[in-house]
């Protein structure tokens, strides 16, 4: 025989028994730095640098070559005579006033929100920091054979900022872009890659352009052109053997980053000793 259903069963609930399931849980917005904490944080480290210069007595607008040095800026002669390598590095987060630093982190910002994604927050790391080396030292070997003469005088040009760092992020992105692994439509694939190209091929020629009018009219803006292409092709070195963090298995991103870092690394330690053998040029 058989029974009649309970009211008490979940099933046979009358719609006015007052049954409510619970709501799944909100999810709270992410704040927007965390999408891509590796830029928001070489932006904040540049920024720091420029905010103790100015503390320091460093002017605002135009720095002396002198005040550049104190903070770590580039120069062949204190690398290679006096083993300053450290300026390798630290050049790349020093500034020519607040207009460079301004129109560097705004490159660097706009390009690390879109590499971020797809190199990690370790990849942006480390390729603002090899691709930013690879630039100085082509600087430095570049300033180091063609050294400035005056007065029977020789001298090397100071360099700093971190643009062959943004041009080496550029680069990277333009490899990374052309992954078929992207879960990206193609079309929109196609249009980032071509803002980029157009982005580091405006730069390096309008930087050559300014470098060519300095040289003829015997003043003006010095660009370190040699650092940008140091890094642009350092950048595009580094991404050759990686794949995109979207739609990879994280392990095979994983192991390519690190085959990527390490190449990289290999190369510009070999590139750095090959500079400290070359002669003082006179």
């Amino acid at each position: 025989m058989g029974s009649s259903p309970s009211t008490s069963d979940p099933e046979f609930l009358s719609p006015d028994a007052g049954f409510n399931p619970q709501p799944p849980p909100v999810r709270r917005p992410r704040p927007s730095w965390a999408y891509a904490p590796a830029t928001y944080v070489l932006v904040g480290i540049n920024c720091l640098v420029f905010l103790v210069m100015v503390a320091r007595g460093v002017s605002v607008w135009s720095p002396t070559p002198e005040q550049l040095l104190h903070f770590g800026a580039d120069h062949a002669g204190a690398v290679l005579q006096n083993g300053e390598w450290v300026r390798i590095v630290t050049a790349m987060f020093v500034h020519v006033g607040i207009l460079h630093l301004a129109t560097n982190m705004w490159c660097l910002w706009n390009l690390g929100l879109l590499a971020e994604p797809l190199m990690g927050s370790v990849g942006v790391l480390a390729v603002y920091i090899l691709t930013g080396a690879a630039g100085n030292l082509l600087s430095t070997l570049y300033n180091w054979l063609w050294p400035i003469h005056e007065a029977g005088v020789v001298s090397f040009p100071v360099g700093a900022g971190a643009s062959g760092a943004v041009f080496g992020i550029a680069g990277a992105l333009i490899i990374l872009l052309k992954s078929e692994r992207l879960p990206v439509p193609p079309v929109e694939l196609r249009r980032l890659r071509k803002s980029v190209i157009y982005f580091a091929a405006i730069n390096l020629v309008l930087g050559l352009s300014i470098s060519f009018g300095t040289h003829v009219i015997g003043s003006g803006l010095q660009i370190d052109n040699m650092a940008h292409l140091g890094g642009f092709t350092c950048g595009l070195i580094f991404a050759a053997p990686m794949v995109p963090r979207l739609g990879s298995p994280k392990a095979l991103f994983v192991r390519r980053l690190r085959i990527a870092a390490g190449m990289v690394v290999g190369i510009l330690v070999l590139f750095g000793f090959y500079i400290a053998h070359i002669p003082p040029q006179g």
